[in-house]
C-alpha cells in the first residue's frame, strides 16, 4: 500500500479516534479555557477541518498545498484565522490548531503500520511536511487579518481623534491631538472640508494646543489645510500657537504670512465671533 493510499485509509477508519484525540490536545495546550470560544465550536472546527483535511489526502497530491485538490483545507484555515484575529487569539493559538493534530495523526499511523517500519516513517513524514505547510499558511493568513484589523482600527482611532466640532453658526473648530503625519493630515482635509459643505460655514478654527511639537512637516501640512479651506471659500484661525511653538515655526523659516493664529481657542473664537458680525456685551 502506497503511502498515500494508507494515510488515507488510516483516516477512513479511526477518524473518531483521531478527532478525540486531537480535542484533547486541543485542551492540554488551553486553547478552548480563555472563554473565546466554546467548546462545541472547537470540536465543530475540528471535524470540519477533518472532512476537509481527508478528502485532500484522498486526492492523492501530498506534495505541496498550493494545488486546487487542497483550496478548500486552505480556505478553511483563513476564515478560521481571520475568526481568531477578530476576536483576539494570538498566531500561537491560532497556530496549535493544526500543530497539535500531529500527535493524534502520529499515534493513528502507528497503530495501523505496526508490522511496516518503513511505511510508518514515510507516513509521518508526509504528515509532518503537509501539517508544517499548513501551519505556516495559517500562521500567514492570520498575520494578514490582524494587520487589517490593525488598519481598520488605526484609521477608527484617526477619526475619532480628528473631530470637527459647531461653535456656532457658521463656525466650526477642530482640535488636533498628538502629532501630525501625512495620513492624519488628509483625514482632517476630509473631514472638515466636507463638514464646511454640511454647515456652510465661513470659518474653521484649527486648534494645535494638543499638538506636542511643530516641525517643519506639520507646518506644511497646517498650511496645505489651510490653503484647503480657501479652497473651499472659508477663512481658517489657527489657535493654541504657545510661545514654544511660535520660535520654533521661527527658526525653521516657515512661513505663515496669511494665516490668522491666535494663542489659544478663547480669542480665535472671540476672532470668528467679530468677522461675522457676532458682538456679545456683559450684563
Amino acid at each position: 500500500m502506497s503511502g498515500k493510499a494508507s494515510i488515507s485509509t488510516t483516516f477512513q477508519k479511526r477518524s473518531a479516534d483521531i478527532q478525540a484525540s486531537w480535542m484533547q490536545q486541543l485542551s492540554n495546550v488551553s486553547v478552548s479555557s480563555s472563554g473565546r470560544i466554546a467548546n462545541e465550536d472547537l470540536k465543530r472546527q475540528a471535524g470540519e477541518f477533518l472532512k476537509v483535511f481527508a478528502a485532500a489526502i484522498k486526492s492523492g497530491r501530498t506534495d505541496s498545498i498550493d494545488g486546487s485538490e487542497w483550496a478548500e483545507v486552505r480556505s478553511f484555515l483563513e476564515d478560521l484565522s481571520r475568526q481568531r484575529a477578530l476576536v483576539g487569539f494570538g498566531s500561537d493559538d491560532t497556530a496549535t490548531f493544526v500543530f497539535s493534530l500531529k500527535r493524534p495523526l502520529f499515534e493513528a499511523l502507528r497503530v495501523e503500520s505496526l508490522t511496516d517500519p518503513q511505511q510508518l516513517a514515510d507516513d509521518i513524514w508526509t504528515v509532518t511536511l503537509l501539517l508544517d505547510a499548513l501551519g505556516l499558511h495559517t500562521v500567514k493568513a492570520y498575520q494578514r487579518a490582524r494587520e487589517d484589523v490593525i488598519h481598520r482600527q488605526q484609521q477608527e482611532l484617526l477619526e475619532l481623534s480628528t473631530p470637527v466640532v459647531k461653535l456656532w453658526d457658521g463656525i466650526l473648530a477642530l482640535p488636533m491631538i498628538g502629532t501630525l503625519d501625512s495620513a492624519r493630515t488628509q483625514i482632517v482635509m476630509e473631514s472638515l472640508l466636507q463638514k464646511i459643505v454640511d454647515t456652510e460655514s465661513e470659518i474653521a478654527i484649527l486648534d494645535i494646543t494638543g499638538v506636542p511639537t511643530v516641525d517643519t512637516l506639520v507646518a506644511q501640512h497646517l498650511l496645505k489645510t489651510v490653503t484647503a479651506l480657501r479652497l473651499m471659500g472659508a477663512e481658517c484661525i489657527i489657535s493654541g500657537v504657545r510661545p514654544q511653538i511660535a520660535q520654533t515655526i521661527v527658526h525653521l523659516g516657515v512661513d505663515l504670512q496669511g494665516v490668522t493664529t491666535k494663542a489659544n481657542l478663547a480669542d480665535a473664537l472671540a476672532l470668528a465671533l467679530k468677522r461675522i458680525g457676532v458682538t456679545f456685551t456683559r450684563q
